[in-house]
């Protein structure tokens, strides 16, 4: 459990927005194309409340993406301090996250974490997530404007060997 008063969990502001992908670097996540203030810029305009942070003495120490599409909630960008680890503030972080995805009405949340990250496989299991062996994700990844570079290549697409998480 988080200590009491220690970090407080809230909506992050677009003035946060440098700190996160501070956080984000500082905290060893695999970089992926979404890792810009433009692509936070548009998840707070598409959805407020969808970053949670963790800010402890007005440093923000943690982060949770909670996203929801209607259909279904997601959560992504799970990141503490390497500082801070060891203490509840990714339990708190997930579970804030699955709060407000129920609150919106998700019925499943999945996560998608890097297959030889042991301690993040094991931190998702113990928060009630389970892998689904007869799942594969496949993904189209695009860098230019809507539609730019097209599914499966062409010019703006990421090369295969890149990792997205």
């Amino acid at each position: 459990m988080v200590e009491p008063g220690i970090a407080d969990v809230r909506s992050a502001r677009a003035a946060d927005i440098p700190r996160v992908l501070a956080l984000w670097r500082a905290a060893g996540a695999i970089p992926s194309v979404t890792d810009h203030a433009g692509a936070l810029e548009g998840l707070l305009a598409h959805d407020p409340g969808a970053l949670l942070v963790a800010e402890e003495d007005g440093e923000i120490v943690g982060t949770v993406i909670s996203a929801w599409d209607g259909w279904r909630g997601a959560l992504y960008r799970l990141a503490v301090d390497p500082g801070r680890r060891r203490r509840g503030l990714a339990r708190t972080l997930v579970e804030r996250g699955v709060d407000r995805l129920r609150s919106l009405g998700a019925a499943r949340v999945h996560v998608i974490a890097a297959a030889d990250e042991a301690s993040a496989v094991a931190l998702w299991k113990a928060a009630g997530f389970e892998p689904r062996p007869d799942h594969l994700r496949l993904v189209s990844t695009f860098l230019g404007p809507a539609g730019g570079g097209g599914p499966g290549g062409g010019e703006g697409s990421v090369p295969a060997g890149d990792r997205d998480c």
